[in-house]
């Protein structure tokens, strides 16, 4: 039976490939060599393609706000939007004002007295950066209708501990960038030969010690040990070197009762270190902290030195152009506002309804999943059942849009200025949902965002009109394309909800041990064979994938494949056809690879490797499909076959 709606376009296939030997390569050869990577890329995939796209989109609706009568009215969110984008695009006058508008921050910590520090970390962490550690609101994992305080670990410049940690001449080559950079900033600030020594001789030291202290990527994906609640006299009693009542009246809390203290060990270890540095040390980190903070929006030579930087950790070799720079900021500073006028325009309606049959297609088939579970025991079942009936459903846009009416652009102060203000304002906002409930209407995304997500805490799965664009969904597709791209996409992130750390949250989004303990038994020792699979997957010369780290996606891509094919056969019926001589099976499967289809630098593999929870997209193909018999079945791959996995080393969990 032949369909009239559109297949798997040819040209994205490389035809000289057996899909039976590399299957990621047959399937996206041909997207790779029509991408080649541009200079500003250090990936570049199909995600990167459609955000490309929004970017383009997101580019007409701001620089056309400036004609509309809405931007004459100071207040107006146009004039806000519009303000910002050319603010940003005015690189003459932030040249020309340099380091200026962070001078007076950075007199602020030079002048301030020792009896002063507590009260400037917290005017820092209002908005200007987050040294030492972090504080912010959100929900209670135990109590999810509830927002509380939570108390984190200090950020690294590098982000990741290892490369502080771990001795080899790659990690010896980013840190001598690093160094570079850091003094090229300080330099750029007005400081001499000196002081950009000892400043930064300070700061590895102290992120070194940072970074053996804080828990490891592996020990942050585990929520229980980063659910630890104390009342507010036991973080007085633990850690009394930082003065607590202090400090939060400094960002405008009050009668604070508890928090939850997400790393416990790093606190131990903060609490004894602070003391021992000297005043001067711990002014030039903050100080470090405010320059880094600014970034290019206090000119470009301070753009550039992060620019030359990155070339070396991710081997990008040309920088964005600037109006995607300033429209992204624009963009993030009024994101649903933007988002508003974004969904008016790219996300019909049609799109949402399609998406909602999508949905709870998706919803039944993963019902029926967990009943056809082997391993899983009825009373576990029952719960999951539970769980996934409970699930709450965003698709597009929110019902009510994000007030950002306090939030003042003025063009006569410098961008920096602006962005400061906004930035605080947005800490003032966080801030103030402590002891509130929860508002289970808000996202987390905006609606132009290409991406998705699943939220234990409130149990929602989320889906911006951003993504819902070609060529992962597009409603005058096959069904096999839709089902295999934004299928799988929607089968992914429920299946987070029942993934390694998402599986100990309840129907109600609390943290909870609902499991029979036979069943957790079961699914981690699935999971630990999951893990090898990756573990054993050579990324580059000598370094592996690390199946740990990356095993809730990697669950998550397993899942949402089986459910969406449950999905597509169910709502097709088996009567879909042939289409350029592809079988939908064979469309499924390839519109899935083509999700991940990309070009990638060397630099930026060891990167995502050592700090991204995602696998890299040949693997989320090459080492994921062959657990699944359908798809060895619909390309026919057999034993001898390098996409072949004998049956008793498949992995099958959802």
């Amino acid at each position: 039976m032949e369909t009239n709606k559109y297949g798997i376009k040819k040209e994205n296939l490389d035809p000289a490939i057996d899909p039976r030997h590399d299957f990621y390569l047959y399937a996206c050869g041909g997207w790779k060599k029509l991408h080649p990577l541009k200079g500003e890329f250090a990936r570049f995939g199909t995600f990167d393609l459609l955000r490309e796209n929004a970017r383009e989109q997101l580019r007409d609706l701001i620089t056309t706000m400036d004609e509309t009568p809405e931007a004459k009215m100071k207040g107006s969110i146009a004039q806000k939007v519009s303000d910002l984008y050319k603010m940003g695009m005015d690189a003459e006058r932030i040249n020309r004002e340099g380091v200026n508008p962070i001078l007076p921050l950075i007199e602020k910590v030079v002048k301030s007295s020792p009896e002063d520090f507590t009260d400037i970390v917290a005017w820092m962490h209002y908005g200007v950066a987050s040294p030492f550690f972090g504080t912010g609101v959100g929900s209670d994992a135990a109590n999810s209708d509830m927002n509380i305080m939570h108390i984190g670990e200090a950020g690294l410049g590098l982000g990741d501990r290892d490369y502080y940690l771990e001795k080899n001449d790659r990690n010896s080559e980013i840190m001598e960038a690093y160094e570079k950079y850091i003094k090229e900033i300080l330099r750029l600030t007005g400081y001499d030969r000196e002081d950009q020594d000892r400043m930064w001789n300070t700061l590895i030291r102290v992120e070194t010690a940072f970074a053996e202290h804080k828990m490891t990527r592996e020990q942050r994906r585990d929520p229980l040990a980063r659910y630890n609640m104390m009342s507010l006299s036991e973080i007085k009693e633990k850690y009394p070197n930082i003065e607590w009542e202090r400090y939060f009246h400094g960002i405008g809390i009050e009668n604070l009762d508890k928090a939850n203290v997400i790393s416990p060990a790093f606190m131990s270890f903060l609490n004894a270190f602070i003391p021992t540095l000297s005043e001067r040390e711990r002014k030039d980190l903050m100080i470090i902290d405010i320059i880094e903070g600014a970034g290019g929006s206090i000119g470009d030579a301070f753009f550039n030195a992060s620019f030359e930087f990155s070339k070396v950790l991710t081997g990008v070799e040309t920088p964005e152009p600037r109006w995607k720079r300033a429209m992204g900021v624009a963009n993030s500073m009024f994101g649903e506002a933007v988002g508003e006028l974004y969904v008016k325009k790219y996300f019909p309606e049609k799109n949402k309804k399609y998406m909602l049959e999508l949905v709870e297609n998706l919803k039944k088939a993963l019902g029926k999943h967990i009943d056809a579970l082997s391993w899983m025991s009825e009373s576990t079942k029952s719960k999951a059942q539970e769980k996934l009936s409970a699930f709450k459903v965003k698709i597009g846009y929110p019902d009510k849009w994000k007030d950002y009416s306090e939030i003042e652009i003025d063009p006569t102060l410098s961008y920096q200025e602006n962005l400061l203000r906004a930035s605080q304002w947005y800490a003032k906002d966080n801030y103030s949902k402590l002891n509130k409930p929860v508002d289970k209407e808000e996202w987390h995304m905006y609606p132009q965002t290409v991406n998705a997500y699943y939220n234990p805490s409130s149990n929602e799965i989320c889906f911006p009109a951003g993504i819902l664009q070609p060529p992962y969904f597009d409603a005058d597709a096959d069904d096999a394309l839709n089902y295999g791209g934004i299928g799988v996409v929607i089968g992914h992130e429920m299946t987070h909800g029942f993934d390694d750390s998402g599986r100990k949250f309840d129907k109600d989004g609390n943290l909870n041990e609902w499991w029979e303990k036979e069943d957790s038994r079961k699914f981690n020792a699935l999971a630990d064979r999951l893990v090898e699979q990756f573990d054993k997957t050579e990324v580059a010369p000598g370094v592996f994938a690390n199946g740990r780290f990356t095993l809730g996606e990697n669950i998550a891509d397993q899942g949402g494949l089986r459910i969406a094919l449950t999905a597509y056969l169910d709502s097709s019926k088996g009567e879909a056809g042939s289409i350029d001589g592809l079988s939908p099976l064979q469309r499924f499967y390839l519109s899935y690879a083509n999700v991940w289809a990309d070009n990638i630098r060397e630099a930026e593999i060891l990167d995502r490797t050592q700090s991204d929870p995602h696998s890299l997209g040949r693997n989320r193909v090459n080492v994921t499909l062959p657990n699944l018999s359908p798809f060895l079945e619909a390309f026919g791959i057999e034993e001898g076959d390098e996409m072949y996995r004998p049956e008793n080393e498949r992995v099958v969990i959802w």
